[in-house]
């Protein structure tokens, strides 16, 4: 039977303890992370969320208290009562915080047992993911997932304190709302009393923090849960948490101002960096250009060199057909690596794994002696055209993609991030921020045969591109801006249309009739109608960011119960099926999936 705290109360927690509580007594309590007996003397390590203290029983003292402490195995849930003293010189431990002292105990209560675990608790233990997923509530208690979250809460405290400091007020909205599918899928929930009609969980609060605006409530802040069912990747989740935030009365400058003074202030608060600010500015051209990506990490130079121009009368037909096709050729040159064929050939099956048909390469020798995979379709001359057009160096490694502009630079991307690593070019240390301007409004979709929205429909063009949306809309600008950080977007926002006369443009722009425009957001024209304000804002992922200030590259590390590749929850069995009568509640009727006809049928 399982023993009680009554009459117990802990008094502090096992790793604030310190050599200046020596002699005090203390109550502890928490989970058994090691145990070692050596006959007369039993030692316990005992673990709770701050850290880990040494626990003594003597035999000589107390037989009854060390036979039981003997008894204990590891994951044991215990409470203890006990005198912190001074460990022997010779079994300081340098490493553990509470490495200098020990609580000598004099009662001993084990709140309950535990069935061995099916995996050893230590940060340093080799434990897939699928095993840490299923039982995540023992992957839970391994000290960096605790230091994680603790530091989570730290972001989330932070930034509560510092919008409210600035005005904002923190204002949640629906979780049950309407569907606006534009971009990535909603996921429904049915509802019960309304027959055949579905509410949406929110991408985002979007449309209700402009409506605060309209409202009167001119600076807004949530720590918003959003859900999107879309495809996940290493950094996603389809449920995930934004800081978000609206202003009223004004401009990018504006945004951005507040928003660099919550950063500085958060890494000087978590990480003790003192950033500098103002932080630089890049349009998205400009980004594409340089480095293939609207987030690209400015940690390293490796820039990219745009061939297109060159190749468009070369004599390698593969360079000059993809120009020809509306298509480009770019180039990495990567410095001294003095790369082996082996090294050249990763490089080249990397290429392929992010999208690209291969890669060309020209590698510069010592003595500027060339090795190229294009030698015998390239001449001597346009050889040496390409090393002088990439500056390429002796040592240099020229690595060459071409196709469709956006596979180029989707390829080169991934490429020259890949290369930052292996040359070691990337300091780990550094957190390099970088505002991406003047988006796009518009891209274009090739399966919907139509513009879409770039960021979301209710961001404005520049002022100067207005004219743009109906005549132009290719090359009309967003007043929008992403914050970038080490190759991650941690956080993007624009400028509203604030107009109700220009929104209704922009839907037209993007396929709505009237009426569908109506009918989807009818709610927000309307309001339009009634005085809207200027207004513009922005929102951080809190678990990218959360990942990136913990030093992980897992999202899944800042997050207490993640979903794994396919959304589903590897511990809860979620999502499951339910009970009949809980369909026929909601009117649902569940049609079997259609078999696939054998090829012989």
């Amino acid at each position: 039977m399982a023993e009680t705290m009554n009459g117990l109360k802990r008094t502090c927690y096992n790793g604030t303890l310190s050599t200046a509580d020596l002699g005090k007594e203390v109550v502890l309590t928490g989970w058994t992370a090691k145990t070692r007996n050596l006959g007369s003397l039993v030692f316990i390590d005992l673990r709770d969320r701050t850290g880990i203290i040494q626990l003594v029983f003597d035999s000589e003292t107390d037989s009854e208290l060390f036979k039981k402490a003997a008894s204990v195995r590891n994951e044991y849930v215990l409470a203890v009562r006990g005198m912190v003293r001074r460990r022997a010189p010779e079994a300081v431990n340098a490493k553990m915080k509470t490495g200098e002292i020990e609580v000598f105990v004099k009662e001993l209560r084990i709140l309950n047992e535990a069935q061995t675990p099916p995996f050893h608790i230590d940060d340093k233990a080799n434990i897939s993911e699928v095993n840490r997923l299923k039982y995540r509530y023992l992957d839970l208690r391994r000290p960096s997932l605790q230091r994680n979250l603790i530091l989570r809460h730290k972001i989330a405290k932070i930034a509560r304190d510092y919008f409210s400091e600035n005005d904002f007020v923190e204002i949640e909205t629906p979780f049950l709302t309407k569907s606006t599918p534009e971009g990535a899928r909603d996921y429904l929930v049915p509802s019960r009393i309304h027959h055949g009609k579905f509410y949406a969980l929110p991408q985002s609060p979007q449309l209700f923090k402009q409506l605060l605006m309209i409202s009167g409530f001119d600076r807004y802040m949530q720590i918003a849960k959003c859900f999107r069912d879309e495809d996940l990747r290493a950094d996603r989740q389809p449920e995930f948490t934004q800081i978000d935030l609206e202003m009223s009365f004004v401009g990018i400058d504006d945004v951005i101002e507040i928003n660099e003074g919550f950063l500085k202030r958060l890494f000087k608060e978590t990480r003790g960096i003192d950033l500098k600010t103002p932080f630089p500015r890049m349009p998205y051209k400009e980004a594409m250009r340089r480095f293939g990506s609207d987030k690209p990490d400015i940690r390293f130079a490796l820039e990219l060199t745009d061939l297109s121009d060159f190749a468009a009368g070369c004599s390698f037909g593969i360079f000059a057909n993809a120009v020809k096709e509306g298509g480009a050729v770019r180039a990495i040159a990567a410095p001294a690596g003095h790369f082996t064929r082996k090294q050249i050939d990763h490089l080249t099956e990397f290429v392929k794994t992010q999208g690209g048909s291969g890669m060309a390469w020209i590698s510069v020798g010592e003595n500027n002696e060339i090795r190229s995979s294009v030698a015998k379709v390239l001449t001597a001359e346009e050889i040496s055209k390409i090393i002088t057009l990439t500056a390429a160096k002796a040592g240099d490694l020229i690595c060459m993609v071409s196709g469709k502009s956006d596979t180029v630079y989707t390829v080169l991307s991934a490429l020259r991030c890949e290369l930052g690593k292996t040359l070691g070019l990337i300091n780990e240390n550094e957190f390099a921020f970088l505002w991406i301007t003047e988006f796009p409004l518009f891209e274009y979709s090739e399966e919907e045969q139509r513009y879409v929205a770039m960021h979301h429909p209710f961001t404005s063009p520049v002022p100067e591109d207005v004219d743009k949306i109906e005549s132009d809309p290719g090359n009309a600008r967003a007043n929008a801006y992403d914050i970038v950080l080490n190759g991650y977007e941690i956080g993007g926002g624009s400028i509203r249309i604030h107009d109700r006369a220009l929104q209704q443009t922009m839907f037209k722009a993007l396929g709505f009739t009237e009426e569908s425009a109506q009918d989807r957001f009818g709610f927000l024209l309307d309001a339009f109608k009634y005085g809207a304000p200027p207004h513009g804002g922005l929102a951080y992922g809190l678990d990218r960011l959360a990942m990136l200030i913990c030093g992980t590259d897992n999202i899944k590390d800042t997050i207490a119960f993640p979903k794994v590749q396919n959304a589903s929850c590897l511990m809860s069995s979620a999502p499951d099926f339910v009970e009949e009568q809980q369909l026929k509640d909601l009117n649902i009727n569940i049609v079997p999936e259609e078999k696939e006809m054998d090829q012989n049928e």
